[in-house]
């Protein structure tokens, strides 16, 4: 049966969320473990603010959310406490310092993607060249165990993601969750037991 295309954004907007985003996270969750209490994560890309609102909501007042976007991010009062929103890019310097200073981070995630062009290859190439950028970040900010979510456009080039993450990570495993759309071609790439000073 084909699910209607608005299911997710209405059922994210019964349930308080910004973004039907977030349903992909829960369902990587759900399946993977990523998150644990009382940990620190850092979301890059994190505009609207539904990722980064459903991990404040998993830690149940415990750990740390930092958030980076370009765009202001939405956060709950009640989850204020715990997030630390960041605006602007994650490729300038002051920005980094300050992911630096709060980190490190026991999972960092990433729904970030470019704006997209029409063009299926520039547009593949684009999201291939941020999750390199979330990777460095990773590299510098991840704690030894740690884990990685990363949002991939398929186009031929994928690979090369998989390919750096698996010389990072113990377990490496691509996931496209039932909440991205049919049409998609997003996956969502997962480094499992971030292996800091024991890359193969």
């Amino acid at each position: 049966m084909k699910r209607t295309e608005d299911y997710y954004a209405k059922l994210a907007k019964s349930k308080g969320y910004p973004a039907r985003s977030v349903y992909k996270l829960m369902e990587i969750q759900e399946k993977y473990k990523v998150l644990r209490k009382g940990i620190k994560v850092l979301d890059l890309g994190a505009a609207p603010g539904s990722w980064s609102q459903f991990v404040l909501e998993y830690l149940a007042g415990s750990g740390l959310v930092v958030g980076v976007d370009l765009k202001p991010i939405e956060c709950k009062p009640q989850l204020a406490s715990h997030y630390r929103p960041l605006q602007g890019s994650f490729n300038n310097e002051e920005i980094l310092k300050q992911i630096k200073e709060w980190g490190p981070y026991h999972v960092i995630i990433s729904d970030a993607a470019p704006s997209t062009s029409g063009d299926g290859f520039i547009d593949s190439h684009r999201s291939i060249e941020i999750g390199q950028r979330v990777i460095e970040i990773a590299r510098e900010n991840l704690k030894p165990g740690g884990n990685l979510v990363i949002k991939i456009f398929q186009g031929g080039e994928e690979k090369e993601i998989l390919d750096i993450l698996k010389t990072l990570f113990e377990k490496v495993k691509p996931f496209k969750p039932k909440a991205s759309r049919d049409e998609s071609v997003e996956v969502f790439h997962l480094g499992l037991n971030f292996m800091q000073g024991k890359q193969k």
